[in-house]
């Protein structure tokens, strides 16, 4: 009866810690076993109850199957402390990270311009980007007027292209008496000359001399200018 309580209270270890199904079977067949080979060894007594236990078949454990379950039931129970002790630490504290100290500004306040200071270097650049303005400005005059030069002395085919609206207008009325018809014929003679001195001759003649143009006229003179250039 001993080994049969002892087996019992080993089930309900087993229970408790919650073994696997396979070592409560094997628990379960030695208790059988055990039952069935104190049923056979042990006398009814009695004159009227008599007690039939069922006949259980009898299974056959070696011994070193149980040790082998009982160990992996040892070491269950093991692992199963250990998991609990290791949920039971704390966990460990978190590192506390130091907020970095604050930058110091770069610049000293007394070192940052004031807005005088700052007016005072805007006018200063503004004067010395009109300096170059005007510096370029009169190279672009000059290189102008230098051009317009070498173009005044280009020479032309044709007098009457080379006259613009402007001189024409000025020629018709201050040398030709506003007489356009005359200014057109004029222009087409000298046209017709092969020869500077002809065309010469012939103004000379038929208009400074009959209309009375004057040699100190700005505009003879621009006149006679176009003319050269006609025959250079």
């Amino acid at each position: 009866m001993e080994r049969i309580g002892a087996l019992i209270q080993r089930m309900l270890e087993q229970y408790n810690s919650n073994a696997d199904k396979n070592s409560l079977i094997l628990t379960a067949q030695m208790l059988l076993n055990e039952l069935q080979e104190n049923n056979n060894g042990s006398a009814v007594t009695g004159k009227k109850v008599a007690v039939i236990l069922p006949t259980i078949r009898k299974i056959e454990i070696s011994e070193q199957e149980i040790n082998r379950q009982e160990n992996n039931l040892e070491k269950k129970i093991s692992t199963t402390n250990i998991e609990e002790k290791i949920f039971d630490e704390k966990p460990p504290a978190l590192p506390v990270i130091e907020k970095p100290a604050e930058k110091k500004p770069r610049y000293n306040m007394e070192d940052i311009p004031t807005f005088a200071y700052q007016q005072k270097e805007a006018q200063e650049l503004n004067e010395a980007m009109a300096q170059e303005t005007e510096s370029l400005n009169d190279k672009l005059k000059i290189e102008k007027t230098e051009l317009a030069s070498i173009l005044k002395d280009t020479p032309v085919r044709d007098l009457r292209k080379a006259i613009g609206i402007n001189d024409r207008f000025v020629f018709i009325n201050e040398l030709f008496r506003g007489d356009e018809n005359m200014y057109e014929r004029s222009i087409k003679t000298i046209n017709s000359f092969n020869a500077l001195p002809e065309a010469e001759f012939w103004i000379q003649r038929e208009l400074k001399t009959k209309i009375g143009w004057s040699d100190s006229s700005d505009t003879v003179r621009h006149f006679d200018h176009l003319v050269r250039r006609r025959f250079s």
